[in-house]
């Protein structure tokens, strides 16, 4: 077997477990967390919540990406199914244009904000590696998908596109208008992840270092702020058709 069929065969895979393989990361995030804040302890209070800050300028990079990606892409093309590959059309504009898997690159932006706010720079080195490895191979696993599907539409769109980094010029305007609906409906469920991991490292590093859980005000309010925007949206998906858009 080819090495890139190889390759693109273990992407199947993980393609139908990558909402849960990361997850397998999540204890030796805590692991980190629990031998304390070495920027912190290192360099003082001052430069650790500035690092700390840099870190969920990542996070929120991350979101942020994934809202604009999906704001503007059709229906059936860039989503969260895990059985198999759909696409429909083949997106070559907005962030396409200057990046085959923009949802990717979030999603790795995201992942290394959260192993760098360990303040431990060997998670992140970790996660930097296993990030390669796991997108490498669901990747080669989706581009055999879409080149058997688009033939030589995907391979002149691929040859002119960065597959992870963006490159720096040119932009081809969207094809659709953005939808903020469409951002909510496919979004929240994200959105709530995220949250929840950085709520529980936070927690956990107050737990930690003897402070009082009670005086991280801000970190309650948000998480509250998340739960109640997803309870929020579970009823209006269940019961409304008001983030329903056509063609989205």
């Amino acid at each position: 077997m080819l090495i890139n069929d190889h390759l693109a065969n273990m992407g199947e895979t993980l393609f139908r477990w990558r909402s849960f393989v990361l997850t397998l990361f999540i204890p030796i995030v805590f692991f980190a967390i629990w031998q304390g804040e070495a920027i912190e302890l290192r360099f003082g209070d001052t430069v650790g919540e500035i690092y700390e800050a840099i870190c969920l300028v990542l996070v929120l990079t991350g979101v942020g990406l994934r809202a604009f990606t999906v704001g503007y892409v059709p229906a059936r093309t860039s989503g969260r199914n895990t059985k198999g590959q759909v696409a429909d059309s083949l997106n070559t504009t907005g962030i396409y244009s200057v990046v085959r898997n923009p949802l990717y690159l979030a999603n790795a932006i995201g992942y290394m904000g959260v192993a760098l706010y360990t303040q431990w720079l060997w998670v992140g080195a970790l996660m930097a590696l296993v990030l390669v490895i796991y997108f490498e191979r669901i990747i080669a696993a989706e581009e055999r998908f879409l080149s058997d599907k688009f033939g030589q539409d995907y391979s002149d769109w691929a040859a002119r596109t960065p597959a992870f980094f963006p490159r720096l010029s040119g932009w081809v305007n969207p094809a659709l208008p953005f939808s903020w609906r469409t951002v909510f409906r496919r979004e929240h469920p994200s959105w709530l992840s995220t949250m929840t991991m950085m709520y529980a490292l936070e927690m956990l590093s107050t737990w930690r270092k003897g402070e009082a859980l009670s005086d991280a005000t801000a970190w309650h309010v948000a998480m509250l702020a998340v739960i109640a925007l997803q309870i929020v949206m579970m009823a209006l998906k269940k019961w409304t058709r008001f983030f329903r858009v056509d063609g989205r």
